[in-house]
């Protein structure tokens, strides 16, 4: 037992402005996830799991890295000669090791809101007691959806590939399902030449559920551009694009002609002419979003794949991902420019992955802002990496110093579990705790009604009203 719980009702809260900003308008609001990575088949069958290890380290790339870190050997992360008690065990001998790390933070949250364990802590020690305890609970009926409304969730947006049927989310809004489950429109693998026979084989599977022969550049967008309307005809209203970096070059139909054939050869591309393929789909497809009306996504700086050997043996997002580097600047500048230029410029959320590009992109934002929309153009929130509590404080200080918080859209889970909804609420702690500090010191005006508009319009208001929901 501990003397006092860790997760209260004032965690994360300094004083008493945090505690009534966060308990008179961010406590209850409802949850808008727009981008994560959950499985829309997962929602439909209603998943179940039969242990608190499946739900809580499966697919998880997050806590696997943490358990290598503390020396665990691979058996217990990914392995499939390990029972799920071993897994949980090792990653309940981690857990003590992971103060000031975010997951300390998220696993404890998760156990309270959705265990109601909240008077221990995990660790060896307690671990028996936790496996018990929450599976109990698992077996009183948690499941995917029960996650979803206990959370007080509203609406999420799933990541889809253009070739998806989405089935899964027509089923779910034939049923009615009380909460919205939309696709996201993720083009990445249209032009991703840079492995011509995985390419090749996707422009065949994009060619025949689009039933257009692709051998042209023009032939591409136009099975894109139908991927676009149908995803459009099912309820979808935002892309995501997933890009190290941010590519710009002049090109011509022809010069993208050749460079396909050439790829669809089975012919490595040169750096430009990669460099000029991307930069021509991209637009692309950010001018199919303004024209449909919805918001676009660009999630902007990972290196991923960095562990050759792990990845040939396990696969992409297993945990071998890290910050990229990127100058992305200038060609951010001129892509934006181009758009807005041919009057295809939509609402728009730059995610950055470096922290170093917080006031990059903080500030590239009031170069393209117009009437059309309140914050049209939004710096998207810490996400990966940075949704951690020293990531969600700068890229808020540098979105309040540089452009208006009161228009910002506010957090995603990012994430492909059920027990990630959490993270809102640690999101809106945080919020919350600087608000009120600033309050306390001064800063703000002594008017909790003034700065609470602030807190929910941010913590859900913005996000309603922005997607059009």
């Amino acid at each position: 037992m501990i003397m006092k719980k860790f997760i209260n009702d004032s965690f994360l809260l300094k004083n008493k402005y945090s505690q009534e900003l966060f308990d008179k308008y961010a406590k209850n609001a409802p949850i808008i996830d727009f981008h994560c990575h959950l499985d829309p088949n997962e929602i439909l069958m209603d998943k179940k799991w039969d242990n608190v290890a499946q739900v809580w380290l499966g697919g998880d790339h997050y806590k696997w890295r943490a358990m290598r870190s503390n020396g665990i050997d691979e058996k217990f992360c990914t392995g499939k000669d390990t029972t799920d008690k071993e897994k949980f065990d090792k990653f309940a001998e981690t857990m003590p090791r992971l103060l000031r790390n975010p997951i300390y933070h998220w696993t404890h949250l998760e156990m309270a809101r959705f265990f109601g364990i909240d008077d221990i802590l995990l660790s060896p020690k307690t671990a028996d007691e936790v496996w018990e305890r929450a599976n109990a609970v698992l077996q009183g009926g948690l499941t995917a959806r029960e996650c979803m409304k206990r959370s007080g969730v509203e609406a999420v947006c799933t990541t889809d590939d253009p070739i998806s049927d989405l089935s899964a989310h027509k089923k779910l809004k034939e049923e009615n399902f009380e909460i919205k489950v939309l696709p996201t429109f993720r083009p990445d693998k249209a032009h991703a030449i840079d492995n011509p026979q995985a390419y090749k084989d996707y422009i065949a599977t994009l060619s025949q559920v689009s039933g257009i022969e692709i051998s042209k550049y023009q032939d591409l967008i136009n099975a894109l551009q139908q991927r676009h309307d149908y995803f459009d005809s099912v309820g979808c209203k935002l892309s995501d694009n997933g890009i190290d970096t941010v590519f710009f070059a002049q090109t011509t139909e022809s010069e993208l002609d050749a460079i396909l054939a050439k790829v669809l050869s089975g012919n490595v591309p040169t750096v430009d002419e990669v460099e000029k393929f991307k930069s021509a789909v991209l637009l692309e497809c950010g001018a199919m979003d303004a024209r449909s009306g919805w918001t676009r996504q660009m999630h902007i700086g990972a290196l991923r794949n960095n562990n050759s050997k792990m990845f040939k043996l396990l696969g992409p997002d297993t945990g071998f991902d890290s910050i990229g580097e990127f100058n992305f600047a200038t060609a951010l500048s001129k892509h934006l420019d181009m758009l807005d230029q041919r009057g295809e410029l939509g609402r728009t959320i730059l995610y950055n992955l470096h922290p170093k590009d917080n006031e990059v992109l903080a500030t590239m934002l009031g170069n393209f802002q117009d009437a059309t929309c309140e914050g049209k153009l939004q710096i998207g929130s810490g996400w990966w990496f940075l949704d951690q509590s020293n990531g969600i404080k700068n890229q808020l200080e540098a979105l309040s110093q540089l452009s208006v918080l009161a228009n910002f859209v506010g957090m995603v889970t990012d994430s492909r579990s059920f027990l990630s909804y959490p993270r809102h609420e640690y999101f809106r702690r945080i919020l919350c705790q600087i608000l009120g500090n600033e309050i306390e010191g001064g800063e703000l005006p002594d008017d909790i009604e003034l700065v609470g508009d602030v807190v929910v319009r941010v913590s859900y208001q913005n996000a309603k009203k922005y997607f059009k929901f």
